[in-house]
């Protein structure tokens, strides 16, 4: 509950902040423009399904025999979140290494759909394009959550599963997540869509020792989802395991790909 309020609170803060152009400087800063796709659930067709959207991503070369490392960072994360650690296990592991912008995030198209479901099916619509599948995905907080849901939906796309932001937009400066759909959908993206089926493969859920966003009472319904789940603490770090711990969390990863 206290962290749902966090991001709640921060989302009505960052809905109303607008950077001013004023005092940036006589060119002022360049911004990349967002794409903005319509929405496919609406509009008069009895409810279309969501569409999945042309991901951007950043894929770093390695040896094609070796599946690959997916990585899917958090809510107003971006793919850069994990720049320097996915250099560091490609060049350590000799995998290739995937990072991506969720929809609504980074430089991904923003839509007004979005729910654990249809992120799941973005990825799947963009790894088997890549030669991707299968891969290992490694996923934060809402990433974890994407991650999670891809295992269930399909074994097939997951071997095995580990669980700067302002652009120009008509001559204004917004934020480059898409927070008017972040705040429609808040409630789906603190919670996660109800599975019955369970995921067999090997998983790893790392939690931060002093983070509290994995609570023990969740540990029943993640074995339930995931049998052979291990959960590893990392001491000394928060929810961000990969900022407070960035050693620690490359060990654990490659621990984890052995």
């Amino acid at each position: 509950m206290r962290a749902g309020q966090q991001l709640a609170s921060m989302l009505r803060w960052t809905r109303a902040w607008r950077l001013p152009r004023e005092g940036l400087g006589p060119h002022g800063p360049s911004f990349a423009r967002v794409p903005v796709a319509p929405s496919s659930s609406s509009g008069g067709r009895g409810g279309a399904e969501p569409r999945p959207l042309p991901l951007s991503y950043r894929l770093l070369d390695g040896e094609a025999a070796l599946p690959a490392v997916v990585f899917l960072h958090g809510l107003f994360g971006s793919k850069t979140n994990f720049n320097s650690i996915a250099k560091i296990l490609a060049q350590q592991t000799g995998r290739r290494v995937l990072t991506v912008d969720a929809r609504n995030h980074g430089d991904s198209p923003h839509s007004p759909d979005m729910s654990y479901e249809i992120m799941s099916q973005d990825l799947q619509d963009l790894l088997p394009q890549l030669g991707l599948v299968p891969c290992v995905v490694v996923g934060h907080s809402m990433g974890g959550k994407t991650a999670m849901l891809l295992a269930l939906q399909r074994d097939m796309a997951v071997r095995q599963h580990l669980l700067t932001n302002l652009v120009e937009v008509d001559g204004r400066f917004v934020w480059r997540v898409n927070l008017d759909a972040l705040t429609q959908h808040l409630d789906k993206i603190l919670a996660f869509p109800q599975r019955q089926e369970s995921y067999l493969g090997p998983t790893l859920f790392l939690l931060g020792g002093n983070s509290q966003f994995v609570h023990p009472s969740h540990h029943p319904e993640i074995m339930r989802l995931f049998p052979r789940a291990q959960m590893q603490t990392v001491p000394n770090a928060g929810h961000w395991i990969h900022a407070d711990r960035p050693q620690d969390f490359i060990a654990a990863i490659r621990g984890f790909l052995v």
